[in-house]
Order: structure tokens, then C-alpha cells, then sequence
């Protein structure tokens, strides 16, 4: 018996680590490229999104030799 609950004990702790780990690596990303300067290379698309939460004005930002997307706050 104490080995079914081991067993179900460690599937959850992987699943809570999972979680929290995409939740924090989802998080990092996107916070890291807001309301900060638009870096050199980058060119304004005309993607243009609202934030439901915040109301605010979101901006995309692309750069065509890396493809790499860079989120402005307006």
C-alpha cells in the first residue's frame, strides 16, 4: 500500500513541476520583451493587440535576419 502512494506521489510532484515550470518560463518570455526600448534591427509590423486585462496597447516588433519578435508596450 505505502508503494501506491509513493507512486502516486511521485507522478504528482512531476506534474506540479511541470506546471510551474512552463508557467514560469511562459511568465519570463513575454515579460522580458515589453515596455523596454525596441532594440536595434527591429521593424514595426502592423500587429496590434489589446490586452484584456490592462487595456493596453500592445505593438509587435520583428526583426527579419533572426526572426525573433519583440512585444512594445504603447
Amino acid at each position: 500500500m505505502a508503494w501506491l502512494f509513493g507512486l502516486y506521489g511521485i507522478q504528482i510532484i512531476i506534474v506540479l513541476i511541470l506546471i510551474f515550470g512552463s508557467w514560469f518560463i511562459w511568465d519570463r518570455r513575454f515579460k522580458m520583451k515589453s515596455d523596454q526600448q525596441v532594440p536595434e534591427g527591429f521593424v514595426r509590423t502592423n500587429e496590434v493587440s489589446i490586452d484584456p486585462t490592462t487595456k493596453k496597447k500592445i505593438v509587435v516588433y520583428y526583426h527579419p535576419d533572426t526572426g525573433e519578435r519583440f512585444y512594445k508596450e504603447e
